[in-house]
């Protein structure tokens, strides 16, 4: 599956999880991730979905950064956009440096950008040096 095949509005969705149906989905395209990586997405998206409601998808945009998006049927009063909010600042803010490397291991791996010169630019931490420097490494 090419990451073009999964884009909406020039993103390339990583993982997400569904409340309405209860469902989990992990893009195989990004099989490379490290297992504990895949573990830890499918957690957030997982208790998003139960603390909150709605549809929660973790997504690349077009330039490989993170996006992490919200949205709930109309019909969905349960559903709170502003506790949505709050707690996708929270995971952002928590989960920075997965996040980082993540956006590391697409520009790299998919962009095909040179890993030499996002590592100077200050791109990421050891997380995304260990995810470049294993990119097959299922373990983590």
């Amino acid at each position: 599956m090419k990451p073009e095949e999964n884009k909406h509005e020039d993103t390339a969705v990583l993982c997400g999880a569904n409340a309405y149906e209860e469902k989990y989905y992990y893009n195989k395209f990004y099989d490379k991730v490290p297992e504990s990586i895949k573990q830890e997405l499918n957690i957030i998206c997982v208790l998003f979905t139960q603390e909150v409601g709605g549809i929660f998808t973790i997504s690349f945009d077009e330039d490989g950064q993170i996006l992490l998006n919200t949205m709930a049927d109309e019909e969905d009063i349960t559903y709170d956009e502003i506790s949505a909010g709050l707690l996708v600042s929270k995971i952002r803010r928590e989960r920075k440096e997965m996040f980082e490397a993540l956006s590391l291991y697409y520009r790299v791996l998919v962009l095909k950008e040179d890993p030499a010169v996002l590592l100077e630019d200050g791109g990421a931490e050891a997380e995304a040096e260990s995810i470049l420097a294993n990119p097959n490494d299922s373990e983590g």
